[in-house]
């Protein structure tokens, strides 16, 4: 049966090989060093910043007509895992460029795509999403921020919250209620440019973990831009916002993932060296039971990430399920991977001298962001119940 093309199915291409070493071999040099700093200080990942675009990987997403990579799905998640693996924050520099930038690429047009995606391959700008508020969080359609238009421009006005990479992006795609009579069906999706009139960045949250990724408020007080900037047609941003969720929902179970992995490497190096009553503690049963487990999770959730991936990458439909089923299953595994990463560490896994403390913080928000994972399992059970 060998070579049967039946079973490449399960395999990844050659350079999907590639990629991987490529890029792991370039977070360990090129990241993984500063990533305690980067969270002690909460900074931006300069480093990284440079390292990824220097490269190629800061928004590997972008189709090669804009100047990008071309990556495909699964490429985009190796990036994302394999830089989660040395550093969380510093994986949503193309985590957060793909998501800022998918609404666009599936429903823009291309005078729009022009202006904005070269600049996001170059690594000149970088994109985020803006979506939440306040008072809408998982109910998304309930949002108050406005936009009218106004002859040949769009005035916006309302705030957003929990914007990941606030105030270091230049573009933010950003929904609002046009039409208020329509409920979902009267918001609309547009491409802020941080320099327009009425476009403020407001503060920095204080946050648990992905220390070096700014989470900022974002402000329109009269925030006019101009006609040509709105995202498809007026009234389908809702529309385009969960479509875009459908494809970018992967790569946070991409990020999980390289946590938990990150944090699997870093535990078996710890207790093949540290010994108890004579012996490595790897030789013990309940620790290598710990151990097996973690790993199989891991591989589980792996599978699953990628296969949402390349179904995305297809075109299928109804991608709902296993976008959030993937998202859902590899964040918690990384939660689960993480915690017991600091079990095994003992008393040294709850200091900062090691990391896995970190990679635990950093885990807690992939069951939270791009819906919580209670949002991810009423999208898993409307998409089989309805």
């Amino acid at each position: 049966m060998a070579g049967n093309p039946d079973f490449d199915l399960f395999k990844l291409g050659e350079e999907h090989d590639e990629l991987r070493a490529a890029i792991r071999a370039l977070s360990e040099k090129e990241i993984e060093p500063y990533a305690a700093d980067v969270d002690e200080n909460s900074r931006f990942p300069d480093e990284a910043l440079a390292a990824l675009t220097a490269s190629g990987f800061n928004a590997i997403h972008v189709p090669e007509e804009f100047d990008g990579q071309g990556g495909d799905s699964v490429a985009a998640c190796i990036v994302i895992e394999e830089v989660a693996r040395v550093d969380a924050s510093a994986s949503l520099i193309p985590a957060v460029n793909k998501l800022g930038t998918m609404g666009l690429i599936l429903k823009g047009s291309e005078e729009l795509k022009q202006q904005v995606l070269p600049s996001i391959a170059s690594g000149e700008a970088m994109a985020s999403y803006a979506l939440s508020e306040r008072e809408a969080g998982s109910d998304a359609a309930s949002m108050k921020t406005r936009a009218k238009q106004d002859g040949d421009t769009w005035v916006l006005n309302g705030s957003k919250c929990w914007i990941t990479n606030g105030g270091k992006s230049t573009w933010y795609t950003v929904m609002a209620v046009t039409d208020p009579d329509k409920g979902a069906n009267g918001i609309s999706s547009f491409m802020v440019h941080k320099d327009d009139p009425g476009f403020t960045v407001g503060p920095l949250e204080k946050k648990l973990g992905i220390k070096g990724s700014p989470t900022a408020e974002l402000y329109f007080e009269n925030c006019t831009i101009p006609g040509d900037r709105i995202i498809g047609a007026p009234g389908t941003g809702f529309k385009t916002a969960l479509e875009t969720l459908d494809h970018t929902r992967p790569t946070i179970g991409a990020q999980a993932i390289g946590i938990a992995q990150g944090a699997l490497d870093q535990t078996i190096a710890y207790v093949k060296d540290r010994k108890q009553f004579g012996k490595s503690i790897s030789s013990f049963q309940g620790v290598e039971f710990m151990i097996a487990d973690m790993a199989m999770k891991i591989e589980a959730a792996r599978l699953m990430v990628y296969t949402s991936a390349a179904r995305a990458e297809r075109g299928e439909k109804n991608l709902g399920f296993i976008s959030a089923a993937a998202k859902c299953f590899a964040s918690d595994v990384a939660m689960e991977v993480t915690t017991d990463a600091v079990q095994l560490f003992g008393g040294a896994g709850y200091t900062r001298d090691f990391p896995v403390e970190r990679m635990m913080r950093d885990a807690k928000i992939t069951q939270i962001y791009e819906g919580t994972n209670q949002i991810q399992r009423v999208v898993m059970s409307r998409a089989l119940l309805r």
